[in-house]
């Protein structure tokens, strides 16, 4: 099997179990924290990396927002277990980078994975989403090319695949749709949040041997477990969140 037909044969599998990365990132920020020193835990440093973290995490989730917001039913937006697109986007966020979906998950990761303080740990984590993505990125692209041939390959040779050229944006012309993204964003947003409870808490252990959670953590928990279960609930039984045209 030549080399592209392997990275494309792989990137398909990586595909369907591309869900299971957070699951990964929780066991192994267990000896990222535990093994770690926290001697600045009381500076102004520790701080702003605390703030630094949850402003990446918010630009990815914002990335992601946009991207399904602003994304049409049939295109090769949000796809779950194959590569499926009717059309192509090459409007919109994908006027300016070709993979904004999995932009936003790696900040949104990353923001948690820097709150662990071990930055060893964020260059590792880099370099696996890397190694990782860089595969389904090339399957998702070698099934593009095949479906739609030069348009694909025209407009992948104008937008990077995954830091934005900002000055290339060219307007979708589709009305955001805060729907799509109530019915299919809340639980990355539980999940993250989930995420860095968790490193609080062994944070917690590590320092002081002791299972705690600060209270703003638990107000924010508490309070995404019911918007969560409240808008699972809206998007199974009821068609409030459905709209036309959107997938």
């Amino acid at each position: 099997m030549t080399l592209i037909h392997s990275f494309e044969k792989e990137g398909n599998v990586l595909f369907r179990y591309r869900g299971q990365i957070p699951v990964l990132l929780f066991v192994l920020a267990i000896p990222a924290v535990l093994l770690h020193d926290y001697p600045d835990y009381h500076s102004g440093t520790y701080r702003f990396v605390n703030w630094l973290s949850a402003i990446l995490s918010l630009i990815g989730f914002l990335i992601r927002a946009y991207t399904i917001g602003t994304t049409p039913r049939g295109t090769s937006g949000r796809n779950t277990e194959t590569q499926v697109a009717e059309q192509l986007n090459r409007k919109g966020i994908y006027s300016i980078v070709r993979h904004p979906l999995y932009l936003g998950n790696y900040l949104m990761w990353i923001g948690i994975v820097l709150f662990t303080k071990n930055y060893w740990f964020v260059a590792v984590v880099s370099l696996l989403y890397w190694i990782y993505y860089e595969r389904i990125m090339f399957a998702e692209e070698r099934f593009l090319e095949k479906k739609f041939g030069n348009a694909f390959v025209d407009w992948s040779l104008k937008v990077p695949a995954f830091i934005p050229a900002f000055s290339g944006f060219v307007s979708s012309g589709i009305p955001f749709s805060i729907r799509s993204v109530l019915r299919r964003e809340y639980s990355g947003v539980l999940a993250t949040v989930i995420g860095y409870c968790f490193v609080e808490l062994l944070i917690g252990w590590r320092l002081w041997k002791t299972i705690h959670i600060g209270k703003t953590f638990l107000v924010v928990l508490i309070a995404t477990t019911i918007i969560t279960i409240l808008l699972r609930f809206l998007k199974r039984s009821t068609k409030l969140l459905n709209e036309e045209g959107r997938s």
